[in-house]
C-alpha cells in the first residue's frame, strides 16, 4: 500500500520497523541541544563546552554547600579538563551508575542534597556522552575507584582499591568531542567569570584554576565591585542585604545607560532571569515609590542599575536543563510564591536601608529626577524616530531579516545572528550564502557616526543608529534582544577596522551590557584562497597560507581576498556556516569603559599619534622567508 502525503509527495510506511529505541548515549549525541543548550566552538560564553564543565563543577559545588570540600581544583591543557574536589566522592559501588544511567543520583533526596543546582539526574551522563574520553575517579573513606569512557561507552572499570591515601572527593577528566563540538578551543575569560560568579555566590569556597586563585569575602557586593569599572563609577555606595535564602546588592551608575543585572538560582548564573528576577524588578520600583511617595515612571527608577541577586530554591523549576532561566513559581516547601517572598524581604530591607541612610536616599532622589528630565527630553525624538521606523519596517532595504529570534520560543532562537557588514556587496553575498532561519544582515551606507561623548539624543536623530538598535529591539533594556549573535563582518583593512570601533563605540557608549554579556562578536574571513586543480585551502593567516603552499607543491594559485565583496556567495557560505570563525568581543575586568572610549575615539590626537608610532609592527613576508629556507 502506498501512502500519500498532503503535498502529494510519497511517505514512507510508518510500521513498528519505523520506532526505533535509543540508549541513553545515542539520544544525548543525537540531540545534544536538549540538554546543553547550543554546540558551538568556544567563542561564546553560552557554548556547550562551558556546559559541559559547569554541569561537573556544579556536583562540587553542591558537595561545598552541603559542608563537604572548601576547595576546588581545575586545570585545563589546551582542550583536556581536569576538575578535583574534596568532597565525599560518589558511593563507590553507584560510580558507573552515576555516570551512565540516566536518572541516576543522590539528589532526588533532598535530605541529602537540599537546595542543589543539578536535580534531574541527567548533568554528568550528559557530559559523559558528548566527551572524546571521560575519566571519573572517586575517593572515600580511604577507598578508590576509577573508570573511563569514550564517547559513552565504558572501555575501563578498575576494580575498587582499598588502600589509598589521597583526600576524599571525586575527580574528572575530560575531552570534548571534536565530532559534535568541532575545532572547539576554551577562552580563558570566560572561564574567569564563570570562576569569579561562584566563588561571589559561596563565601569561604576556593577555586584554583591553572595557576590562578579565585576566593571572595563578601559576596554579592564583590562581585558589583568587581563589574564597577566599566561603569564609570557608582552615584551611591552598593546596597547589600542578605536575609535567609536571598541575597540581593544594587546601585546606579553615574555613566552608564541601561540597566545591568546579575541573576542566579542556587549558585546557578540564571542569564535569562526569571521569576525571582522579575520579582526582584518590581519590588525595587515598588519600594522606592511608596518610600519617596511619588509615583515615579519605572524606567527612571532603574535608568543605569547595576544590581545581583541570588535566591536559593528547595526543588528549582528550569525552563531548560541548561538552567539559565528560573521557571519555579513555589518556594517549597512553605508554599510561599517567589514573587511574594522576594517582594517581602527586598521591601522591608530596602526601606530600613533608605531610612538609615539618607545620603544614599538623597542620591537615589536625584538620580530619579535626572533620569525623569532626560527621558521627557527624548520623548518627542523618540516618538520621531519610532514613526521613521515604522515607515521604513516594510521596505528596510538595511535589514534582511531571519525567522528564528532569540526573544522568543523558537528552538533555534540561541542561533540567531544579525550581521553588520559596511556597503551593498558584501551584504549581497552575506545574504545570497546566509541561513534565512537563524541569519540576518544589516548593511551600513558607509562609515557611521563617532558617537563618542554625544547623548543618547543621537541614537534616534542619527538614521542608521535608529535603525539598527530598532532592529536589535534593544532601546529598553536587552530583554528582548532579537539576535543572539550580534556580529560585526568588516573588510580587514583599516577602513573596515575603522567601522569595526566606530561600531564598538556606540555599542560601549549607549549599550555596555551588550557587549559585557557576550553577544558582540567579530566575523573572522579568510585573507587567502590557495589551491590547484584537485585541492583548495582557505586561510586566514600568514602561517596558514605557507603551510597551504607547502602541501600543495609548486606553483599554486594565490587569490588575496582584499574585502568581503570579493568573496562570492558560493564561497561565503563556507565561512558563516558550522565553520563560522566569530572572535568575541572581550572587556577585562580591569578596563574602563569611559578610559578607553577617550582614548581611541577621543580628541587627544597626539597622545595616539604617539601610541600608533611606539607600537608599529613591520610584518616580514613570512612566505618568502620559509619558502626560501
Amino acid at each position: 500500500m502506498i501512502i500519500f502525503a498532503a503535498m502529494g509527495k510519497v511517505a514512507e510506511k510508518y510500521t513498528e520497523d519505523s520506532v526505533r529505541s535509543l540508549d541513553w548515549k545515542e539520544h544525548i549525541r543525537m540531540r545534544p541541544g536538549m540538554y546543553i543548550g547550543k554546540l558551538g566552538d568556544g567563542a561564546s560564553q553560552d557554548d556547550g563546552i562551558y556546559v559541559l564543565i559547569k554541569e561537573i563543577l556544579d556536583n562540587s559545588i553542591d558537595e561545598f554547600v552541603m559542608g563537604h570540600g572548601k576547595t576546588i581544583e581545575i586545570l585545563i591543557e589546551e582542550q583536556r579538563v581536569r576538575i578535583r574536589d574534596y568532597g565525599r566522592g560518589i558511593p563507590l559501588g553507584s560510580l558507573i551508575d552515576c555516570v551512565s544511567k540516566i536518572n541516576t543520583g543522590a539528589k532526588y533526596d533532598s535530605k541529602v542534597f537540599k537546595k542543589a543546582v543539578g536535580l534531574n539526574g541527567v548533568g554528568s551522563k550528559v557530559v559523559n556522552a558528548l566527551s572524546a574520553n571521560f575519566e571519573i575517579q572517586s575517593i572515600r573513606e580511604g577507598k578508590t575507584k576509577i573508570v573511563q569512557f569514550e564517547r559513552g561507552e565504558m572501555i575501563r572499570d578498575e576494580k575498587i582499591k582499598k588502600e589509598t591515601e589521597e583526600a576524599d572527593g571525586t575527580i574528572v577528566t575530560l575531552i570534548p568531542d571534536n565530532e559534535v563540538f568541532g575545532n572547539f578551543h576554551f577562552i580563558h575569560e570566560y572561564m574567569e567569570n564563570m570562576l569569579w560568579n561562584y566563588v561571589f555566590l559561596n563565601n569561604g569556597l576556593t577555586i584554583k584554576y591553572n595557576d590562578q586563585r579565585f576566593y571572595a569575602k563578601n559576596g554579592l557586593h564583590d562581585l558589583l565591585v568587581k563589574n564597577i569599572n566599566g561603569n564609570g563609577g557608582l552615584l551611591f555606595p552598593i546596597v547589600h542585604i542578605k536575609e535567609a535564602d536571598l541575597e540581593f546588592a544594587f546601585s546606579h551608575s553615574s555613566k552608564q545607560y541601561g540597566e545591568e543585572y546579575y541573576s542566579f538560582v542556587n549558585g546557578q548564573h540564571t542569564t535569562q532571569g526569571g521569576t525571582h528576577l522579575t520579582a526582584f524588578k518590581e519590588a525595587i520600583v515598588k519600594t522606592v515609590r511608596e518610600f519617596f511617595n511619588k509615583d515615579f515612571d519605572t524606567s527612571d527608577v532603574r535608568s543605569s542599575i547595576l544590581a545581583a541577586i541570588s535566591i536559593k530554591v528547595q526543588e528549582p523549576i528550569f525552563e531548560s536543563q541548561t538552567k539559565t532561566k528560573l521557571g519555579s513559581q513555589l518556594m517549597e516547601p512553605d508554599g510561599m510564591t517567589v514573587r511574594n517572598y522576594v517582594t517581602d524581604i527586598v521591601k522591608r530591607n530596602l526601606d530600613n536601608y533608605l531610612h538609615r541612610n539618607p545620603e544614599t536616599a538623597e542620591a537615589l532622589y536625584k538620580k530619579i529626577l535626572q533620569s525623569e528630565k532626560e527621558r521627557k527630553e527624548l520623548a518627542g525624538i523618540k516618538k520621531l524616530a519610532r514613526e521613521s521606523v515604522k515607515k521604513v519596517s516594510l521596505h528596510n532595504k538595511k535589514l534582511r531579516d531571519c525567522r528564528a529570534h532569540y526573544n522568543t520560543n523558537d528552538e533555534r532562537g540561541l542561533e540567531s545572528t544579525l550581521f553588520i557588514t559596511e556597503g551593498d556587496s558584501a551584504s549581497g553575498s552575506i545574504t545570497k550564502a546566509r541561513d534565512v532561519i537563524t541569519q540576518a544582515v544589516f548593511s551600513l551606507k558607509g562609515k557611521p557616526l563617532n558617537c563618542f561623548g554625544l547623548s543618547k539624543k543621537i541614537v534616534y536623530q542619527n538614521e542608521e543608529f535608529n535603525l539598527l538598535q530598532s532592529a536589535l529591539n534593544i532601546d529598553e533594556d536587552l530583554d528582548n534582544l532579537r539576535y543572539n549573535n550580534v556580529v560585526i563582518a568588516t573588510d580587514a583593512d583599516v577602513d573596515g577596522m575603522h567601522i569595526r570601533l566606530l561600531l564598538l563605540t556606540f555599542f560601549l557608549q549607549f549599550y555596555p551590557d551588550l557587549v559585557k554579556t557576550g553577544h558582540v562578536k567579530i566575523l573572522q574571513t579568510p585573507l587567502f584562497r590557495v589551491r590547484n586543480k584537485k585541492k583548495t585551502f582557505y586561510c586566514y593567516t600568514e602561517k596558514e597560507r605557507v603551510n597551504a603552499i607547502k602541501k600543495l607543491g609548486s606553483n599554486p594559485e594565490i587569490t588575496r581576498f582584499k574585502g568581503l565583496g570579493e568573496i562570492s556567495p558560493g564561497e561565503f557560505s563556507n565561512f558563516i556556516g558550522k565553520n563560522i570563525r566569530l572572535d568575541p568581543v572581550l572587556l577585562k575586568s580591569s578596563s574602563s569603559i569611559k578610559e578607553m572610549l577617550t582614548f581611541y575615539m577621543g580628541k587627544n590626537t597626539p597622545d595616539r599619534q604617539i601610541f600608533i608610532i611606539n607600537n608599529l609592527r613591520v610584518e616580514e613576508d613570512e612566505v618568502e622567508k620559509d619558502l626560501v629556507a
